[in-house]
């Protein structure tokens, strides 16, 4: 029980110190627009669609690599609603937020399926900026590095898995 209680303890510090970082306004605000862009997936599903607008050669691969974003973040809606672990109390939140379940970060979920798949189509600033999101939902104390961490495997998986079926239909488009 001892790790259990190491990474609940590690859980609660790193957040009280990202958190901590909000206090500076410009990070406040960036940490908010991010996590504002993020939420319900709607960065990515944009960008999704949008590649399918401008791209199209490739349309049905944006498309495609869209709905693995937006089966990976209703994945993580699940999952959340079994698990129900209770966002950080010990915190005062810069945001609100559309539900009271902390595990897995649903932002972190989606970024992550973004990042594989939008990656894949080379589309470079995917990963930092998922990864700015996923740290976004930190600084506004509204999740544990371990929701975010988790969210972040199960977006990659699901990307992950997907990734041939984005890629097997992009020839036949």
């Amino acid at each position: 029980m001892d790790d259990l209680d190491d990474l609940h303890d590690m859980d609660h510090r790193i957040v009280s110190a990202l958190r901590a970082c909000g206090t500076d306004p410009r990070v406040a605000g960036a940490a908010r627009a991010l996590s504002w862009a993020g939420e319900h997936a709607a960065l990515w599903l944009a960008a999704g669609l949008a590649g399918a607008a401008v791209d199209r050669g490739r349309r049905g691969a944006w498309l495609r690599g869209t709905a693995l974003t937006a089966g990976a973040h209703l994945a993580s809606m699940g999952v959340k609603r079994i698990v129900r672990r209770p966002r950080p109390a010990h915190v005062d939140p810069l945001v609100r937020t559309a539900g009271r379940h902390s595990f897995p970060s649903s932002h972190a979920t989606s970024s992550a399926a973004a990042a594989v798949a939008f990656g894949a189509l080379g589309v470079p600033v995917a990963g930092p900026l998922a990864a700015a999101v996923c740290v976004s939902r930190l600084v506004v104390g509204v999740h544990y590095p371990s929701d975010v961490a988790a969210g972040a495997a199960l977006g990659a998986l699901a990307a992950r898995l997907g990734a041939r079926w984005m890629r097997g239909g992009a020839h036949h488009d």
